[in-house]
């Protein structure tokens, strides 16, 4: 257990930007959920993320052991793009569910990653996701990091937070794309007439995500994606909600497409960060699924 006591400098601060400052070991969504979880106390109370806390306020953070990960690993194939103590990095394939949830309960990139990294990933995930830093969905192909370690872990997470992440997209939607470049800025929640569905709403949280054309064809655009915000679904909500949804998405579109392709053609070829431990830059590129080469190589061909 870590216990502080306030002085009178920090009288004020919202309870977790106070033990932020205090801890750089911890990140402070991690820290507003141990607060929801009643692990972290203010004079022996409960608390919430908003109190603002007083001079000689005590404050403690119980310790938390890490839960016994259930869950078995599985020999599933994986391409590894790097790899060293801290992280590993792969190119997702389209279909393979990241973390187990309902429906999906084995089989996922979790436990393949459990067999192919054994007791070396993070714990902070929890129990059904060690090591999961960020996501993709089901059918969204590409690259994607796993922390080995809570250190690495904490370091990319506040990276994300801080939207020092970069990742570019390749995406190939129904429609000719008039714009070269577009930037949409619309704010992204749970869909009102679908709860199982994200949609552009007023009362959404603030997303952004900008396009470039790579290729126009005869019924279809090949575009490059940029997200600046991490919203659930966003690419795919977004570029349904302008008219131009994904080629396969059934979830933000009637799906029909000329290659029967199911599931969303969304693949996350780039990622650009800092290691965690030694802060250098890195970037990675996972090359496209050869699905989606192939047409692409249709397409050109009709072209021509």
């Amino acid at each position: 257990m870590k216990e502080y006591i306030v002085e009178q400098i920090d009288k004020g601060k919202r309870v977790d930007a106070y033990i932020s400052s205090k801890n750089d070991e911890i990140s402070r969504t991690t820290i507003q959920r141990l607060i929801d979880e009643g692990n972290i106390l203010v004079n022996k109370q409960k608390t919430k993320a908003s109190y603002k806390v007083q001079e000689k306020d005590i404050i403690e953070i119980m310790e938390i052991k890490p839960k016994e990960i259930k869950l078995e690993a599985q020999d599933i194939p994986l391409e590894v793009i790097y790899e060293d103590k801290d992280i590993i990095v792969i190119n997702k394939p389209k279909g393979l569910v990241v973390h187990p949830a309902v429906g999906n309960p084995d089989g996922t990139l979790v436990n393949a990653i459990m067999a192919l990294c054994k007791d070396s990933l993070s714990g902070i995930g929890g129990e059904i996701r060690p090591g999961i830093v960020h996501r993709l969905d089901k059918d969204t192909s590409g690259v994607l990091i796993v922390a080995k370690n809570d250190f690495a872990h904490i370091n990319l997470s506040e990276q994300i937070k801080n939207r020092e992440v970069e990742k570019t997209y390749i995406t190939l939607v129904r429609g000719i794309v008039k714009e070269n470049e577009a930037t949409i800025n619309m704010p992204i929640g749970r869909s009102e007439k679908d709860r199982k569905k994200m949609a552009v709403t007023k009362n959404g949280k603030n997303a952004i995500t900008h396009f470039k054309v790579l290729k126009r064809y005869k019924n279809y655009t090949l575009l490059e994606v940029k997200i600046e915000t991490g919203r659930t679904h966003q690419i795919r909500v977004h570029l349904s909600y302008i008219g131009y949804p994904i080629v396969g998405d059934y979830t933000y579109s009637n799906g029909k497409n000329d290659f029967n392709v199911k599931g969303q053609m969304l693949h996350a070829k780039t990622i650009k960060f800092k290691h965690p431990k030694t802060g250098k830059i890195i970037k990675l590129e996972a090359k496209l699924p050869d699905y989606f080469k192939d047409i692409i190589y249709t397409l050109d061909n009709e072209t021509t």
